[in-house]
């Protein structure tokens, strides 16, 4: 089985105790070499200035290529590309450009009055400036905002016309589901790469929640397997065993990239990279 190259996802710090997961999250993963690093904005873009710091550290202490997320929430045109400004000018060459989750209990999206439309409108105006590599994101399963999931696909083809590279997918538990989207994005002409987005699953009851908020199916199966290793103790034994299958069938059927949802929780992450043949590259001694 060839080895897959690897990304991961983090998201910035709210306190002094989320600060040491965050740097002990990247001190154990980083010497996976992973082709990126992201790391997300809060809903209604609340993180926005911890974001920045968080990548610029990361990159600046740990050597890594960062993609910053950079969302439509609640900004100006104007304000928006100041910021993804003052990441060109501390080096960082990619973004996550996204619409953004709305701030909570705000009832949707609704673009600021002199801001982006949506994500199709900030790609096209980031990809004008010329300085990023853009990654986008994209659903296998029907985003709650669209009408079926072939306006899914669609949406995504637009965003790579207006100047996308590459596309991240939301997260998806059985690898069926991620195929077919593959398949529906072949047909739809889009040749650009589409990486499938998985989340290791440390706490099921808290990824279940996660899933069912952003349109994810979950399986009756998994509800039955974590209810039964609960009572076991063997939770832990069996996310690892599953997220491995799951990236295993994925690697059999000609994936190549893999982007982790970490949250910032390291060591399952770490166990099903090991898994899966990717070993350190390099031993990091300087802790953020």
């Amino acid at each position: 089985m060839p080895t897959p190259r690897v990304s991961f996802e983090f998201f910035p710090p709210k306190s002094l105790e989320a600060s040491f997961r965050l740097w002990e999250t990247v001190r154990l993963l980083a010497p996976l070499g992973p082709e990126f690093v992201s790391v997300t904005y809060g809903a209604g873009g609340t993180t926005r200035k911890l974001t920045h710091e968080a990548v610029c550290t990361i990159g600046r202490e740990f050597g890594l290529n960062v993609a910053a997320h950079l969302t439509c929430v609640d900004a100006s045109k104007a304000e928006t590309l100041a910021i993804a400004e003052s990441y060109a000018a501390a080096g960082v060459r990619e973004l996550v450009a996204l619409r953004g989750d709305p701030p909570k209990g705000s009832g949707g999206f609704s673009p600021h009055p002199e801001g982006f439309a949506d994500s199709v409108d900030l790609v096209a105006a980031l990809a004008e400036t010329g300085r990023f590599t853009l990654r986008v994101g994209a659903y296998p399963e029907r985003h709650p905002d669209a009408a079926d999931r072939a306006a899914d696909v669609a949406w995504l083809k637009r965003k790579f016309e207006a100047g996308a590279d590459a596309a991240i997918t939301q997260f998806f538990f059985e690898p069926e589901t991620f195929l077919r989207f593959r398949d529906a994005c072949a047909r739809a002409g889009i040749d650009r790469p589409v990486i499938p987005g998985i989340i290791p699953i440390e706490n099921w009851k808290g990824v279940r929640k996660f899933a069912l908020g952003c349109g994810a199916t979950v399986p009756a199966w998994l509800d039955a397997a974590f209810e039964k290793a609960e009572r076991d103790g063997r939770s832990d034994l069996l996310a690892t065993a599953l997220c491995t299958e799951l990236c295993d069938r994925l690697i059999s059927e000609g994936v190549q990239d893999l982007h982790f949802y970490t949250l910032n929780r390291p060591q399952l992450t770490r166990d099903v990279c090991h898994a899966l043949g990717v070993q350190p590259a390099v031993t990091l001694e300087k802790v953020a």
